[in-house]
Formats: structure tokens, sequence, C-alpha cells
């Protein structure tokens, strides 16, 4: 049977980020099928962090180190990425974020070989395929298990918050879809998605693991695809909501302001209740359709807000932290996005209405995470 790892505590809200990335050719900018020869040609390379296999052979994934603050964890993000995009170019290819590609062509993709990746295929079928998105997962340390399944629940009200914030795939498969974030409805698909049990505690969600391997559900945590969820072996909570960004540096501030939205919830301990899951899905939908347009709905207070204003209180609240943490530019960096309106999807959006074409915005995505932005006016 199938156990779960005793979860590793962490002192410290430490911080880690996974970043699934688009490999993408050069000459048409559709996404390239060439993961396992960059992975063995960035192998031979000294780098931070580690870049492994996702899916689908025209995905990366880069994994950060462990880090106490913001400014570490950017300065090593900004290595990695610069180590990256030099290989990238001598093999003639293309790295670039977003949560989507914009025209790629599902059926066309091929399945990483390895096992793991050959069983999800065996199992999801056609969905494994359509997996090729790409996200940013934010791991948050935690001092237990109890303090983990808490932040599983505290955090499932900023939710929509993350998902507006990281928004990056108006784009799929050559159409805009209407949605901030589309990337979501793929997610979506799979039947472990969404949110976790309701339960207070890590016996009873070790409890609750072991029933559902005992069923022949689940072998181990990967195979739960939940918003968020514990990761007993690291110590941490694993947000898993985010598009991947079209910079690090968004990538970076989106952990930094997890991070102090982390160091928050432990100190003010709000009361939970399980109504939170009521409107969940409602303003996890209003979020990725409508971005910073979102109205957003609260259960236990029966009261409806903009989500864009929500996020600049929340930011009011979280001064104190971002000062202790050393992030206040991370923090402000979110105010300014939120009051005005400014996300990636919004981004992506202007390119192609200057460009009118998706192949374009491909060229400007891959620009712009080597740090070369064309400022379109």
């Amino acid at each position: 049977m199938s156990l779960l790892p005793e979860f590793k505590g962490n002192l410290h809200c430490t911080i880690g980020v996974e970043l699934e990335l688009q490999l993408v050719d050069l000459q048409n900018f559709n996404l390239a099928m060439e993961a396992q020869d960059f992975i063995r040609r960035v192998s031979e390379v000294a780098h931070p962090g580690k870049i492994i296999p996702e899916i689908t052979q025209s995905m990366v994934e880069l994994n950060s180190s462990v880090h106490q603050n913001y400014h570490s964890l950017l300065a090593e993000l900004s290595t990695i990425r610069d180590i990256l995009a030099e290989q990238a170019l001598q093999t003639h290819i293309g790295i670039c974020g977003g949560g989507t590609h914009p025209f790629q062509k599902w059926k066309q993709q091929r399945i990483f070989p390895n096992e793991r990746f050959a069983s999800v295929s065996e199992q999801y079928g056609y969905l494994a395929k359509q997996f090729t998105i790409f996200g940013q997962h934010i791991h948050i340390g935690c001092p237990n298990g109890d303090d983990a399944i808490f932040l599983c629940h505290a955090l499932a009200r900023y939710i929509p918050q993350f998902i507006v914030l990281s928004a990056a795939s108006p784009f799929q498969q050559g159409v805009d879809t209407s949605f901030d974030c589309s990337r979501l409805a793929v997610i979506s698909a799979f039947p472990m998605s969404g949110t976790p049990p309701w339960l207070s505690t890590w016996v009873e969600f070790e409890a609750y693991f072991m029933n559902m391997a005992a069923l022949g559900v689940v072998k181990n945590m990967k195979d739960f695809y939940w918003d968020i969820r514990p990761k007993p072996e690291y110590g941490t909570v694993e947000l898993r909501i985010c598009d991947t960004p079209l910079t690090i540096e968004k990538a970076a501030i989106l952990g930094a302001y997890l991070q102090m939205l982390a160091h928050y919830l432990l100190d003010e301990r709000p009361e939970l209740s399980s109504a939170i899951y009521t409107t969940y899905l409602i303003n996890r939908f209003r979020a990725a359709r409508y971005g910073f347009e979102a109205i957003y709905i609260d259960p236990n207070q029966h009261q409806q807000f903009s989500l864009m204003e929500d996020i600049i209180q929340t930011a009011e609240k979280l001064t104190p932290y971002a000062e202790s943490l050393g992030s206040l530019s991370a923090l402000q960096q979110v105010k300014s996005a939120a009051l005005n309106r400014d996300n990636d999807a919004a981004w992506l959006r202007k390119r192609h209405e200057a460009y009118q074409s998706l192949s374009d915005i491909v060229r400007s995505q891959a620009s712009l995470w080597q740090n070369q932005d064309d400022d379109v006016s």
C-alpha cells in the first residue's frame, strides 16, 4: 500500500518555486519538442536549482532552491534564466513563460518518455496531451502538518487573487478565449482537481490519504491535482493555481506575496469555515474569466466586492510583514498591478492588437523572458 511521508516541518515560512516553461521553434514559434536534448545539454552546465522534464516534450520545469526571502529567490531565478536563455539560443530554440501556448495543437504533442508520464497518459488518455499547459507552483515552508492543513483552507479565500495576478493564458488553440486565464479549464477536467477535503488536522489527513490509497484512487501526493496541497516530504504547502508568468521577476513577486500572506495567516489565525467552499468554484471561475474586473463573493459575510479592491486592501494588511521580510518592493508591485489592472494577459492582448499575429506574440514572449521587452506603445 502507498504510504504518506512524515511531514518534514520547517521552522520558517521558506519559499521556493517551480516554473513550467515553453520550448519554442525560433522559425515558426510553435512549440518545439526538444525537451530531452535540452535537459541533457543543460545538465552539463553548472547552474543552481533543477531543470527537469514535464509531461510533454515541448516543456521543461525549473525548480528553484529553498529561500528565506524574495531577494535571494529573485537573484537565483535571474541566474537560472540567463543560463537557460544562453543554452536555448545555442540550440536554436526559444524559451518563454505564459500559461498556454497561443496556437499549438495538443494532438501533435508527444509524451515525455518516463514511467510516471506514461502512467498518466495511460490513465487519462487525451487529457495527458491537453496538459501541455504551463503553471507556476509556489512552496511555502510550514512548521508542522497541522499548520499545513490550516493554510490549505485559509489560503482558499485568496486563490482568486493569485489567479488574476498571474493570469497569462488568454489565447489557446488559435483563438482569444475571452478568459484572462484559460489554463484552469484544462486542469478542471482531471477528477482529482479542485480543493482538498475539509479536514482540520494532519492526523485526519493521514487517515484520508490512507483510505484513498486503499481504494486505489491515489499512490502518492502527486495524484492530487488540487489548487493547493500539502507536500509532506518537503514540509510545505504548495499553491498550484498560478499561470507561469512571462518573466521570472513576476514569478518571484508572486512567491513573495504568498510568503507574506502565509506569515499573516499563521499569526492572525482567522477562524475557518467550510462555507468558504460554497462559492469557491464561482470565485475561481470569475477570476479566470474576468481578471481584475471580477466580483468576489464572500459566503461568510454575505458580501460581494471588487477583486481588484480586495487585492489592494490585502496588500495594506500585509505591509508590516513585507517590511520584516524585506519584500516591500514586491508588495508595492502587487498593489500597482491591481491599481492599473495590469497582468500578463493584458500584455499578451496588447501585443496581439499591435501585431495581429499569434506567432509574433510568442516571439515577443521569448524576448521578454530574456529580459528584452519589445516596448509596444
